[in-house]
């Protein structure tokens, strides 16, 4: 069961909580959804029609796990768009003259964002057809074909990859080893494991703070129109937020780090 494993460094992050405005929350780890889109990004991939995305991504098992330092809360202007709020800064819809000087349009609305310092993320990536894994592997390691900077997060949320590693089917190991490991993890309701009959992880078992997260989207009658940038549908999946304490239950090990693997895919 050979696993793709990439260890990145932020200098900082925002991994946004949806349905948060005035003061924008981020989670402490990059969402399924926030990682697929980077591996798209990686791999060129800019149409759902494309067969590495259909064949590649969309079958893989992920695992993601990380740190970070500290979280700080940043104080930001918006732009707000809307004519009420043209109406607001200008007076009326016309005019963009304010103190002398022409202004954009709309108007400006303060807001904080939390950015977490210094992240570090480990992500697994694992697939049944161990050829699709290596074509990532290559993008990974040489991004020619990427779509734009890589980042996790926000478009300025730029990465440092600290590792790009393909382990061995002796690199993973399932056991229990109860302790603080000092790292979030995803831990999803949907375990992924392979096959052996004698493997037994229990979700119920692992602590943990429950979440509905996005994983993969679609975009409304893409057949139609084929455009990458039209609204999205998103699947989601229950995950329990784990700060680090990995107590009571027997899980996947990364050899090498000692560190907890708990991947999700569809099964």
């Amino acid at each position: 069961m050979p696993l793709l494993r990439i260890q990145i460094y932020q200098p900082q992050a925002h991994y946004r909580i949806p349905f948060s405005y005035q003061r924008r929350l981020t989670y402490p780890l990059p969402p399924y959804s926030t990682v697929l889109g980077f591996l798209c990004n990686v791999c060129g991939i800019n149409d759902q029609r494309n067969e590495l995305y259909k064949r590649g991504i969309q079958e893989l098992k992920i695992g993601i796990s990380g740190r970070f330092k500290c979280k700080l809360t940043e104080n930001l202007w918006f732009r707000n768009v809307s004519l009420e709020a043209h109406r607001n800064t200008y007076g009326y819809a016309q005019n963009r003259f304010r103190n002398g000087q022409i202004g954009h349009i709309g108007g400006q609305s303060p807001i904080k964002i939390d950015v977490l310092q210094d992240v570090e993320i480990t992500i697994y990536l694992y697939h049944l057809d161990f050829e699709y894994l290596n074509v990532i592997y290559e993008h990974l390691k040489n991004p020619v074909n990427r779509l734009g900077v890589l980042h996790l997060g926000r478009s300025e949320d730029w990465i440092v990859y600290r590792n790009i590693a393909l382990l061995s089917d002796e690199s993973i190991e399932y056991k229990r080893r109860d302790g603080n490991y000092q790292f979030f993890f995803w831990i999803p309701q949907q375990l992924y494991k392979f096959n052996n009959d004698n493997v037994q992880i229990n979700w119920d078992l692992f602590d943990g703070v429950n979440y509905t997260l996005a994983t993969f989207s679609k975009i409304e009658n893409y057949e139609f129109h084929y455009n990458n940038t039209g609204k999205r549908q998103y699947d989601t999946i229950n995950a329990k937020l784990n700060d680090g304490k990995i107590l009571n239950g027997y899980c996947y090990f990364d050899k090498e780090l000692q560190l907890p693997v708990f991947l999700w895919g569809n099964i």
